[in-house]
């Protein structure tokens, strides 16, 4: 994962330069083989010519560093990355592998998953942290980023949430209302399938907690993990497995589309009435 992420990083900043892998060999004097290693995610370059490139490359401070970082590690399987790591951007290497899976499967069992809010759901989801209000409208555009990028019919996507998810309250009547009509909305699109676990169904398969599996073509499949302290990415296919069995778990147990988008009906209805006797 390092080493994808570190070669695309290269790829992006070569383009920004408008340079090609050899016209910046022969700037720097190398051969254009050198680069091809750097964009490939290889090892063997030292830290003097990556350094080198990156300045040739108008390399922000920032980015340098993360570079620099991914560089030295890019052998390391699975991959741990602490809130206070001071990556510029979080969600990043979970946005890049978003792009590129051909399948992505994923788990929410307390509230709406990511991929299905809407942005006043993941705005009070923000505020409720508590993160300031620069740091949520942040949370919030990066959120409708991903889900642009990963909601284009490109891709299956398969998404399990509990009950429970629909039933937390968000926001106030009209968020809630807004993410439930939304996630009909979304229930109709060929190449996304929501599935819901029914609270009387009672213990289920992921009480562990909430993730997300990506599936590619050509690479090994990944499970992401995201808590509090860290951004968590297993590589490890034995790790990968464990989650395989969650998510086989979760498809039988689970109701089906119809079901679950009856069951999302019978909810808004219950949120509507609810309302009314309020107001009387």
């Amino acid at each position: 994962m390092r080493g994808r992420e570190f070669g695309d990083a290269i790829r992006a900043l070569l383009r920004a330069a408008d340079l090609t892998n050899r016209a910046a060999a022969e700037l720097l004097g190398w051969q254009e083989a050198k680069v091809s290693e750097l964009v490939n995610g290889k090892e063997g370059v030292s830290d003097v010519d990556l350094a080198k490139l990156l300045g040739l490359l108008r390399t922000p401070p920032d980015e340098f560093d993360h570079l620099m970082a991914l560089h030295h590690d890019a052998h390391i399987r699975d991959w741990l990355q602490p809130a206070g790591s001071k990556l510029p951007d979080r969600v990043r290497t979970l946005r890049e592998h978003e792009r590129i899976a051909s399948q992505i499967t994923g788990w929410s069992m307390n509230v709406v998953h990511g991929l299905l809010q809407v942005p006043d759901y993941t705005w009070h989801l923000a505020l409720a942290k508590p993160l300031a209000e620069p740091d949520a409208r942040v949370v919030v555009e990066n959120r409708v980023v991903r889900q642009t990028a990963v909601l284009d019919g490109n891709r299956p996507v398969t998404i399990f949430m509990h009950e429970q998810a629909l039933r937390l309250p968000v926001g106030d009547a009209n968020v809630m209302a807004e993410q439930l009509h939304h996630l009909l909305r979304l229930s109709v699109r060929p190449y996304l399938t929501i599935r819901l676990i029914p609270t009387v169904f009672g213990p289920h398969g992921g009480l562990a907690g909430d993730f997300d599996r990506l599936r590619f073509k050509k690479i090994p499949a990944l499970v992401y993990v995201e808590s509090e302290g860290a951004n968590v990415f297993l590589e490890d296919q034995a790790s990968v497995a464990l989650y395989d069995t969650v998510l086989e778990s979760l498809d039988r147990t689970a109701l089906d589309e119809v079901e679950t988008r009856k069951l999302i009906t019978d909810i808004i209805g219950e949120e509507a009435r609810d309302d009314q006797v309020a107001q009387e």
